[in-house]
């Protein structure tokens, strides 16, 4: 059995901004249920949901400051969360990372630094808890300086670092990181520094045992300079330390034959049902009622990195077909209004919902027959799983996990009955436009277009595999350790 500490800034149900939620409040529970001892922690934020009044454990004092930790545990599971509560730093409204104007908060650095410290003490078994984790396995650019931090230790546990988004790094600048307390040994181009500036993500990158990321085509496209944001040099230096490991998904949220969301549930073997959830869903969003028209779905961020800007040029050339379409996002204000034009101008074909709706979300997965996720770049993605299980076909760009998790439906890979969806090459309103042209054309031959909805319905998506992997990597980590005399020892945890 290993001990894992499990570092992140977020995780579902406590506390969602994005896909990294999704992925902490699962992976520690699929670990759990593999035998292992899993602690999660991660800061106690005013917009915390927790399931109770938290236990407190202990104080710290970490850079003259007084920090509480407190515990709770994920709801339905046995994993423990650690809460770094320090009201100055995380007592305020927003979300995690940014104000209530959207604006990020001017103090991350120092908050996350903060946070990554108080990790430290934890793996060192200097918080009090008489635990010290084999494993600790960092998240993203709010947990880097862990593994950085820990290099400077004795004894230390070994590192995992897991980049869920290379786009967003934690740069800040000199003048900002002054109060840090830094350790001058990490602070040069070959460490933390990045371009004169505070890198956390290049804590994990350069510092940690093994680097993983959520797909192992992403693995491959972050080290190149259209995908590596100028770090593609050094994870081209650590590609033998680098690995991807495909994200699972939460079945317990999104199963069609459990799902409470849903006007009706369904599974492969009773199909036909999935036809109650698109006459709710073009009943909810006022579009005319018609089991017979296809009906495509978009639920997400709308940005370029997601492509919205490909099916916005598309739109009028798909709302001429036989199609209705039903949008849930919020993002770029420009891609809003024009959504919200489009809308008006084919109140008979397009629906557009501004935000998150959770019910919402569920039931187009689950109404939808076709799901559009023509992404620029996307390290793994949930939807185009989700999409797969309810019978959904995605249409996806041929791009991180999207390209390892849907099969384009060809002659030969409907006939071996692997074909799950639609994927086109590049970035271009007119390839997904094929794309859509063959979902419609395959759409008319409903003994075909059943038989890739059921090899959908049928694959694995679930965290056990995933988690096995994880496990996989953390049994093969050796620790080096230096002795006396300049050798070098090597131990198995």
């Amino acid at each position: 059995m290993k001990k894992i500490l499990f570092v992140t800034s977020e995780a579902h149900p406590l506390i969602k901004t994005g896909g990294l939620a999704d992925v902490s409040g699962s992976l520690p529970k699929a670990l759990a249920g593999l035998g292992q001892d899993v602690r999660l922690i991660i800061p106690n934020y005013n917009a915390i949901n927790l399931p109770g009044e938290p236990r407190f454990l202990c104080s710290l004092r970490v850079d003259n400051r007084d920090v509480n930790l407190l515990e709770t545990q994920i709801p339905d599971s046995q994993v423990n969360v650690l809460l770094v509560d320090y009201p100055h730093f995380f007592n305020r409204p927003g979300n995690p990372y940014v104000d209530e104007q959207g604006n990020s908060w001017a103090d991350n650095a120092d908050r996350f630094a903060l946070f990554c410290r108080i990790a430290v003490e934890v793996a060192m078994n200097r918080a009090q808890l008489n635990w010290q984790p084999d494993i600790v396995h960092c998240n993203d650019w709010q947990s880097g300086l862990v593994p950085a931090l820990l290099t400077l230790e004795t004894g230390r546990p070994d590192t995992v670092f897991t980049i869920h988004n290379l786009a967003y790094q934690g740069l800040f600048l000199v003048d900002n990181i002054l109060g840090l307390n830094l350790p001058g040994q990490l602070w040069h181009p070959a460490g933390l520094e990045f371009y004169h500036m505070l890198s956390f993500i290049k804590g994990g990158l350069v510092y940690a045992d093994r680097i993983t990321t959520v797909s192992p085509t992403y693995a491959l496209e972050i080290q190149t300079a259209a995908y590596g944001y100028g770090l593609e040099g050094l994870l081209i230096h650590r590609k033998e330390d680098l690995s991807g490991i495909l994200n699972g998904i939460d079945l317990e949220t999104w199963n069609p034959a459990t799902d409470p969301f849903i006007a009706k549930q369904y599974d492969v073997a009773i199909l036909p049902d999935k036809l109650h959830n698109k006459t709710e869903l073009q009943r909810k969003t006022g579009l005319p009622i018609n089991e017979s028209i296809q009906l495509f779905g978009l639920i997400g961020r709308l940005v370029e990195q997601k492509g919205i800007d490909l099916i916005i040029d598309c739109l009028p050339a798909l709302l001429a077909m036989p199609v209705q379409f039903v949008v849930l996002g919020a993002g770029d204000k420009g891609f809003e209004e024009r959504l919200h034009n489009l809308a008006h101008v084919y109140p008979d074909k397009m629906a557009f919902a501004k935000g998150y709706d959770e019910p919402l979300a569920h039931l187009i997965e689950a109404g939808a027959d076709v799901f559009l996720m023509p992404s620029r770049f996307e390290p793994c993605g949930l939807n185009q799983m989700y999409s797969q299980l309810y019978g959904t076909l995605p249409i996806v760009r041929y791009t991180g996990g999207l390209a390892d998790t849907v099969v384009d439906a060809l002659p030969n890979t409907i006939a071996d009955r692997t074909a799950t969806g639609f994927v086109f090459n590049d970035a271009s309103a007119s390839s997904l436009l094929e794309a859509i042209k063959r979902a419609v054309l395959l759409y008319s031959d409903k003994s075909a277009w059943k038989k890739v909805q059921a090899n959908g319905m049928k694959k694995d998506f679930s965290w056990k595999h995933s988690a096995e992997q994880y496990l996989d990597l953390y049994q093969s980590l050796w620790h080096v350790f230096p002795i006396v005399g300049g050798e070098i020892a090597y131990t198995e945890h």
